[in-house]
């Protein structure tokens, strides 16, 4: 597909608005000049006829026909006759038929004579004798009009293309820092993120020029969270690989059954480790790619109940206790099974992360009218400069007994941001950590 220069585009509209404006301009004139033209010639007839009517009676008979004077500039193309008592033709012009010129005795007739049109002016003299018919070719009127016209637009035809090359110059010029900007994005290496400059950039432009800047500050803070975490994704899967190769070695040199079995054992704790760590990764890749999804009515209770459902056996297995408080059946528009592995994630690092005995809190209510889901606990809790830091990637707080990924909360921060919801972090009252997701109103 081609795409029309900035330089034509704003060009041509202007070239065609003068021509424009300049042709109606001469139209206008020309209609104008017509009509002065009409009512300039209407009185030179009428003049010519005022000047026949004073003749005298002898002096008309006097008159010789064959060297009638000239009585307008296009002599040759006006005409007269005088009837005397409107029948007998006395007198006439050389270029004048010999039938009367006008069907009526007084005032302007329009008359076709020969093929051309004539404009005629009628009068009677004063002695009511001789009816006097002054006469032009109104094609000498048409003539001087295009000569009007002609002269109007000639200056039109001149300037267009005299126009038409200033206006390029100048549009080229001030076209220049838009160049200029398209050559600095062009010489630019592909990881060379840094600010266009706005110095010499002219107003309209300064808008494109903020929003690249920050599009690139936008991909730049992309490329170095991807950096960081393909670097601390390699940092933790090379610590359970490198435990599962330990533990391997151990088995393959135990002397008895009982070493070899378990180090196996813990070996595939390994496998298990470097697997919950390698879906986590996978979910969060798979997550920006989830916002074009279409979303649908869901309820949170009910998802909350089967994800509790699921994830009993291993809290039973560890003494923990996981209750669906009481509470409103929130349904909010989402994606049901980025939701559910909110809740898992939730849930999951509630069971994982806490001591025996823990009682894990889930309920769904409203919060300043907006649906809410809350997990609380009533374990260890977490130091309050740790409590912020909780929903970065791969941080787990110093002295946590269970092994994990460290990207759970930063799972649930992610699907939150993806639904418009809050993530909120903050102590329990009963010394356990509580996570408050707030979705927006639909």
């Amino acid at each position: 597909m081609q795409h029309a220069s900035l330089k034509k585009r704003l060009l041509l509209p202007v070239l065609a608005a003068i021509a424009l404006v300049w042709i109606a301009a001469t139209a206008i004139t020309y209609i104008d000049a017509r009509s002065e033209l009409d009512e300039v010639l209407d009185a030179h007839l009428t003049q010519a006829a005022s000047l026949l009517a004073a003749q005298s009676p002898h002096e008309i008979d006097e008159i010789d026909t064959e060297h009638a004077p000239q009585l307008h500039k296009y002599s040759r193309r006006v005409a007269f006759q005088i009837w005397e008592n409107g029948k007998t033709l006395r007198l006439h012009s050389l270029n004048a038929p010999q039938e009367p010129l006008a069907a009526i005795d007084h005032g302007f007739s329009n008359r076709l004579i020969d093929g051309h049109p004539w404009r005629v002016f009628s009068t009677w003299d004063e002695s009511g004798v001789h009816l006097i018919h002054v006469a032009e070719r109104s094609d000498a009127r048409e003539r001087i009009a295009r000569e009007i016209a002609g002269h109007l637009l000639l200056p039109l035809l001149i300037a267009l293309p005299i126009l038409a090359v200033l206006l390029w110059l100048a549009i080229t010029n001030a076209l220049r820092p838009l160049i200029v900007l398209a050559q600095d994005v062009e010489r630019r290496d592909p990881d060379n993120l840094a600010p266009l400059q706005t110095t010499s950039a002219p107003d309209e432009v300064l808008p494109l020029i903020e929003r690249l800047n920050r599009l690139f500050v936008r991909i730049r803070e992309t490329f170095d969270n991807e950096r960081r975490f393909t670097a601390d994704a390699a940092h933790e899967l090379r610590t359970p690989v490198a435990a599962i190769r330990a533990q391997a070695q151990v088995a393959r040199g135990a002397s008895d059954d009982a070493a070899r079995l378990h180090a196996l054992d813990n070996a595939i704790a390994g496998c298990d480790r470097a697997t919950h760590l390698i879906e986590q990764l996978l979910t969060l890749a798979r997550l920006d790619a989830a916002g074009n999804t279409a979303m649908a009515s869901t309820s949170v209770r009910q998802l909350a109940a089967e994800v509790i459902a699921e994830l009993a056996p291993a809290a039973l297995e560890k003494n923990v206790h996981i209750e669906l408080a009481d509470g409103e059946d929130i349904a909010i528009t989402g994606l049901p099974v980025l939701l559910r592995i909110l809740l898992r994630n939730l849930i999951d690092n509630a069971v994982r992360h806490n001591p025996s005995g823990t009682l894990v809190t889930v309920k769904t209510t409203r919060t300043e009218g907006k649906p809410a889901l809350t997990v609380a606990d009533n374990g260890a809790g977490v130091a309050g400069e740790d409590i912020a830091k909780l929903s970065e990637r791969f941080f787990r707080p110093l002295g946590t007994a269970e092994s994990g990924s460290g990207l759970g909360l930063s799972i649930v921060r992610r699907i939150a941001e993806i639904h418009g919801a809050k993530f909120r972090i903050s102590s329990a009252g009963a010394g356990g950590l509580c996570v408050a997701i707030v979705f927006p109103v639909d």
